[in-house]
């Protein structure tokens, strides 16, 4: 198994590259965004001898202690700034997940010729170790923490990181030859990418998601793609069979295609016979587990199971490793997560939940009479297929509305006639009236289908406060 980076003596290599002295030390680095992946990013540069400069448009104080380990380095801080006047001199503008590529810094420093790149791309090209990716618009943290569950198992030193809220700069501090890193990628982050090389990637699926941001389909469908551009034939590139946008990125992809698909055998990959996910590589085929025998349950996880597995086996991992993870992987909290029942009412935590597919996948998954808590940030899309979903089935009773958007879902859930509609002003509001109108029993869904920004800081911190306040709810 070749590595994509390592080290020998002082000299680097970067796959494909060749060999090349440290191109960091010396280099003058603005970085802009100080949430997680800059304090990251800001930290590896420093230990690779770059001379960094951070900036954030919030001032130092908003931060409290997060930037205290940022203090002992070398680092010029520009806090409460917009980063423009701190360009000059730079060598290299570094953005956070969160600049978009249109955002004045980043225009200012195309216009002066200075090299624009994210966290992501920089952190790839220093990390050690297999670089293995996963993107797609849902099931992304559930199949990157499953794959990185099959590497342990195998014996491997395996670090899963990127967007699933450890940036893949803080694995890059630590990770060595022989180790692997996963990565979660967002669209986000792809848009700064050029180099990004994971020697196996895979796309789980693309609906519509951050529009507010990438403008088209057609825009955000390329992002996805571009995980693959830098692979080469010996890489792999794994995707959704049943998706047809997924399907039609296999077209004109250097790297080895596997696909995976629920409802059809395919020529190359993983599919259902008989109730067992079959791999076929090579021609050759190899049952893998009985779908029943997946322990976390749904449609949904049986693609993110069989994504997990063809990346797995495709660097080298055993079938019975592979097997044991997907009979014993309990799944990642803030996804369909059982917090806990009271009065014969089950209350599911689906904060991760962020986007209109990823909540039909949540309500497709529920097998009671239930209520659910829709609402959140703005990320201009359509609530039109959320609401026929709720018309169409039987188990949503009730829908309490909070948020940004509760305005925007009360109007397409009108139109697709239904009636059971509920305002909340708060989370712990719409719990509360989740409780009285489940008195009988039932399931309480918390699947907000837009991000968190307008209320929370991040869909994790969401599902924690809705954790506690369920389970600070008396009978």
């Amino acid at each position: 198994m070749r590595e994509p980076i390592y080290f020998e003596g002082k000299r680097r290599h970067f796959a494909g590259e060749g060999a090349s002295v440290n191109p960091w030390l010396g280099k003058r680095i603005l970085i802009v965004g100080m949430a997680r992946s800059g304090i990251a990013a800001a930290k590896l540069l420093c230990r690779e001898g770059a001379v960094v400069t951070v900036s954030d448009q919030k001032p130092e104080s908003a931060f409290g202690d997060q930037l205290s380990e940022l203090k002992s380095l070398p680092i010029t801080f520009r806090m409460g700034e917009d980063g423009l006047d701190a360009l000059t001199g730079q060598d290299l503008l570094l953005i956070s997940p969160g600049v978009p590529i249109d955002a004045p810094i980043v225009l200012a420093a195309k216009e002066k010729n200075i090299p624009v790149t994210g966290e992501l791309e920089t952190a790839a090209r220093i990390a050690r170790g297999t670089l293995v990716a996963v993107t797609g618009t849902n099931g992304k943290t559930t199949t990157v923490s499953l794959l990185g569950a099959m590497f342990r198992e195998a014996g491997k030193r395996c670090f899963v990181a990127g967007n699933i809220g450890y940036p893949l700069s803080a694995a890059a501090m630590d990770a060595k030859c022989g180790d692997v890193l996963v990565a979660e990628v967002s669209s986000f982050q792809l848009e700064t990418t050029e180099k990004f090389h994971p020697l196996s990637a895979a796309v789980l699926n693309v609906t519509e998601d951050h529009l507010n941001r990438h403008g088209t389909m057609e825009v955000y469908t390329g992002l996805k793609r571009h995980i693959f551009d830098a692979q080469d034939a010996n890489d792999f590139a794994v995707l959704n069979y049943d998706d047809a946008a997924c399907r039609d990125m296999a077209k004109g992809l250097k790297g080895k295609v596997l696909f995976f698909s629920r409802l059809s055998e395919v020529k190359e990959g993983a599919f259902v016979r008989d109730g067992q996910m079959i791999a076929r590589m090579n021609g050759e085929e190899r049952p893998v587990c009985r779908v029943d025998e997946i322990y976390i349950p749904g449609p949904h996880n049986l693609e993110n199971a069989m994504a997990a597995a063809l990346m797995a086996l495709s660097r080298g991992v055993p079938v019975p490793v592979v097997r044991h993870a997907l009979r014993t992987f309990q799944g990642v909290e803030h996804r369909i997560e059982f917090v806990r029942e009271l009065a014969g009412v089950r209350y599911i935590n689906d904060s991760k939940g962020t986007n209109v597919d990823s909540t039909l996948k949540a309500i497709q998954s529920m097998t009671a009479p239930t209520a659910i808590i829709l609402g959140g940030y703005d990320k201009h899309v359509s609530f039109r297929a959320l609401a026929e979903e709720i018309k169409k089935t039987s188990l949503i009773r009730h829908c309490v509305l909070i948020g940004a958007t509760a305005d925007q879902i009360a109007d397409a859930l009108r139109a697709a006639g239904v009636t059971e509609i509920y305002r909340a002003a708060t989370l712990e509001e719409a719990v509360n009236t989740c409780k009285d109108l489940m008195k009988d029993g039932g399931t309480v869904l918390f699947s907000p289908a837009c991000a968190s920004f307008d209320m929370f800081s991040d869909y994790e911190a969401r599902g924690r406060i809705f954790k506690e306040i369920v389970n600070g709810l008396t009978a």
